[in-house]
């Protein structure tokens, strides 16, 4: 039996930890999580995922720091990344603009949609299984 792909939820938020955590795995998904940005980076050390979750609004190194922690690292700059936030739409315009990283390959707002967050992490993962960017 193949292993689980692995999926790293970093929400500062413990309620949405496990929602999302229940969500993933009740779909088949292997989860670790992450309460803010600093420990993310551990773990994303100790373990790369197959794919990240990415709340923005969090203490310590915040969901931007750590989006662009996680693209200025060679070995996990292609680790696909969802990035899940309550902020508005103007947020979204203004990562996607940032010129020293690229935009994230997911976006979804809060309160997110479980059919739209498990067909985005579907197609994110099956299109980096196939080597596709």
């Amino acid at each position: 039996m193949a292993s689980k792909q692995t999926i790293l939820i970093i929400d500062d938020e413990p309620d949405t930890l496990t929602y999302f955590s229940s969500l993933l795995e009740d779909n088949g998904y292997a989860t670790v999580t992450a309460e803010n940005g600093t420990e993310a980076i551990a773990q994303v050390e100790k373990s790369p995922p197959d794919l990240i979750t990415l709340d923005i609004t969090m203490p310590e190194t915040s969901g931007v720091r750590c989006y662009r922690a996680l693209r200025e690292h060679a070995a996990w700059r292609d680790i696909p990344v969802i990035m899940i936030t309550g902020i508005s739409e103007d947020f979204r315009t203004f990562i996607s603009s940032r010129k020293h990283v690229p935009p994230p390959e997911g976006y979804l707002a809060k309160p997110i949609d479980e059919t739209e967050l498990l067909e985005m992490v579907r197609k994110l993962l099956t299109a980096r299984t196939a080597g596709v960017h």
